[in-house]
């Protein structure tokens, strides 16, 4: 049997999400293409666990594309895309005193990118038996998650919040013009993960515990849902 091709953007950081749903993936026999804006760090992380490491920019169409077309001469398809590059966590920002270049840019990355890449990698999709589309969200992204929504976060990253309440908006877009089709697209928030050194201390849990939320979504079954808001496995209400 073939093995499933999944590509896991916004791989940087060993610490990261991306790399430890990189892992998790090649767990569970997938071929993994793990992707950053700097090659180098991709080819390394990549090397340390049997993945591909490759260059992609989110940002940048022709990027994009050009990776798409690698992707399809050696593979022919994709199984999973993993919409994880993200950035621009504004703590303790202020709406109205957020600078206008940053909001452009962080739009760029957290809802752009993930646009711009799904867009690309559709057709590949579409050669999968079961595509999945998973895109990385926050409870930040909610009105009313109970920890992290916008009625309740106790910090706040207002500029953070509104992209990942746009890429929820997204998600349920493409997955309404994709449910005549295999292809199931779900947003994750991974909760509070120890992605830097010392947030245990403030309550974050295992990157581990995170990425299963993520590798859930990617290997969900044909009965699987799809448009839906998910922390590990479970809906939450945006």
């Amino acid at each position: 049997m073939t093995k499933k091709v999944a590509l896991v953007t916004g791989v940087s950081r060993e610490m990261g999400l991306g790399f430890e749903t990189a892992k998790q993936l090649l767990d569970v026999d997938f071929n993994v293409i793990l992707s950053a804006r700097n090659l180098d760090k991709a080819t390394k992380l990549a090397a340390r666990i049997g993945a591909t490491g490759r260059q992609l920019d989110v940002t940048n169409e022709q990027s994009v594309n050009q990776l798409s077309s690698e992707i399809e001469q050696k593979f022919g398809k994709l199984d999973v895309l993993v919409n994880n590059a993200g950035a621009y966590f504004d703590q303790g920002g202020q709406a109205l005193e957020a600078d206008m270049q940053f909001v452009k840019d962080a739009l760029d990355t957290n809802l752009l990118g993930a646009w711009r890449v799904s867009k690309a990698f559709i057709g590949l999709l579409q050669k999968s038996d079961n595509g999945r589309i998973v895109n990385v969200s926050s409870g930040a992204g909610s009105f009313t998650d109970p920890i992290f929504g916008m009625q309740n976060h106790q910090g706040n990253v207002p500029v953070y919040a509104i992209t990942k309440l746009a890429l929820n908006g997204l998600t349920a877009k493409l997955a309404r013009e994709l449910k005549e089709t295999k292809i199931k697209v779900n947003s994750v928030c991974p909760g509070f993960v120890a992605t830097y050194p010392g947030t245990e201390q403030w309550g974050a849990r295992p990157v581990s515990e995170g990425a299963k939320s993520i590798v859930w979504a990617a290997t969900l079954p044909e009965s699987g849902p799809s448009g839906g808001f998910f922390r590990d496995g479970k809906r939450l209400n945006w």
